[in-house]
């Protein structure tokens, strides 16, 4: 059963958590997701906050999230090629006016986006792994669970996004275990990546089943 964005059930929100790894060692076939998505959630949020008090990113790790961002959901190789060309002090000078201007998403978002083939999707990815606590990232499957289908991926929309988000995770934390919104997103996603692969067994086990018996009949 998929996860409703309206649940208040605190251990579904937790399972649904909790199998976020399994699900993404299960869509392994997607070239190397499981070091990159390692990268995003361990490495990356470290590697910022060691260059506290004025944190940036490096145009190596803007590529690097880039590729577990379309790695993990739809492949779009030429934004991988624009921030790959992107000069190192741009990106620099962009990511800590960004992280500078929290928790003010809005303005933080504004100054990542003067990036080519930075929109609102990849940097709430950038600010999703600095501050986790404030800005989740716009995943397709968490803005479908939680606003419905929408080919929207606008400043105004994300902002609405990362509203609803923040207060769900402000719910959930008050049943007694913490949740940021960055939580609500992967447990959004993971839950919506189960339904999917549920959903695609069902439709091939008849065919299994058909291929089955056919093979019996041709034996007798």
């Amino acid at each position: 059963m998929e996860l409703e964005f309206e649940s208040s059930d605190l251990d579904q929100w937790k399972t649904a958590l909790n199998s976020y790894i399994s699900r993404i060692q299960t869509l392994n076939n997607k070239k190397d997701l499981i070091s990159l998505d390692e990268f995003y959630r361990q490495n990356l949020p470290s590697l910022i906050h060691q260059r506290n008090p004025n944190p940036y990113i490096t145009n190596a790790e803007l590529s690097q999230l880039m590729r577990w961002k379309l790695t993990r959901g739809k492949w779009r190789p030429r934004l991988q090629a624009f921030v790959s060309s992107l000069e190192e002090s741009l990106v620099k000078s962009a990511s800590q006016k960004a992280f500078q201007s929290l928790p003010d998403i809005s303005k933080a978002v504004c100054e990542l986006t003067v990036l080519k083939g930075v929109g609102p999707a990849t940097a709430s990815a950038i600010l999703a792994a600095y501050a986790p606590e404030v800005a989740p990232f716009m995943s397709d499957e968490a803005m479908e669970a939680t606003l419905g289908k929408s080919n929207d991926y606008s400043l105004k929309q994300y902002l609405f996004f990362a509203d609803k988000l923040q207060t769900k995770a402000k719910e959930l934390s008050s049943k007694g275990d913490s949740f940021t919104p960055s939580d609500v997103e992967r447990a959004l996603w993971s839950s919506a990546i189960g339904y999917k692969l549920v959903a695609a067994q069902s439709e091939q086990d008849p065919k299994i089943s058909t291929s089955k018996n056919s093979k019996r009949k041709r034996k007798g």
